[in-house]
């Protein structure tokens, strides 16, 4: 599962929860330049490195994809993805909106969430009292957010983060329905690859 969106959507807030909910599900930690934030975890809400390092992993085909965003770069690594996948594991990532749709174009079975905040004004004040970004920060972030909303209609579920318990429930529910696909279920997927076989 992939839960992506504007910046200041809420999806720390809603990852870290959903994670708490549900112990066994992968997560893929995306790597990026950027500055870490004061409450911010080396290796648990990313990991932070040097843009030249960033750029030695990137040569070495160590992410799945990665993007420009804001002025810094972040990347998915693809050893988490791959390993998440090969034990059969729930994983979720949280890349940006175009490394979503990249994800997607690699992994065809990824289920894509746009996150968004109820309003324009809502995700102003969100952004603002993070206290991260300076004014000229913080216009670039919502001038991508409306570029990133038009990429709604490419994603398979979206949630309005109003309230987080609300939002909590309705991704856990995206969840639920997607642990019930028939298509999921080992024995589907082995009749899939047999008649794959066989044509």
């Amino acid at each position: 599962m992939i839960v992506s969106g504007p910046s200041g959507a809420g999806k720390d807030t809603l990852i870290e929860k959903l994670r708490e909910l549900e112990p066994d599900m992968a997560y893929g930690v995306s790597v990026t330049t950027r500055t870490r934030r004061d409450y911010e975890v080396d290796g648990v809400h990313y990991r932070f490195t040097t843009r030249d390092a960033f750029q030695l992993m990137a040569t070495g085909g160590e992410f799945v994809e990665t993007r420009e965003y804001a002025g810094n770069f972040y990347g998915t690594p693809r050893r988490l993805v791959d390993e998440a996948l090969a034990q059969g594991r729930d994983l979720i990532l949280k890349p940006e909106v175009n490394g979503a749709r990249a994800i997607k174009s690699l992994y065809s079975e990824a289920v894509l969430v746009f996150l968004m905040a109820p309003s324009s004004r809502e995700l102003l004040r969100r952004l603002e009292e993070r206290h991260a970004d300076t004014p000229g920060d913080i216009d670039r972030r919502l001038s991508i957010a409306r570029e990133e909303e038009e990429a709604l209609s490419q994603f398979d579920y979206r949630i309005v983060n109003d309230a987080l318990p609300a939002a909590l429930q309705d991704l856990r529910a995206i969840l639920a329905a997607e642990r019930l696909r028939v298509s999921r279920l080992p024995a589907a997927r082995d009749a899939g690859a047999a008649a794959r076989v066989q044509q």
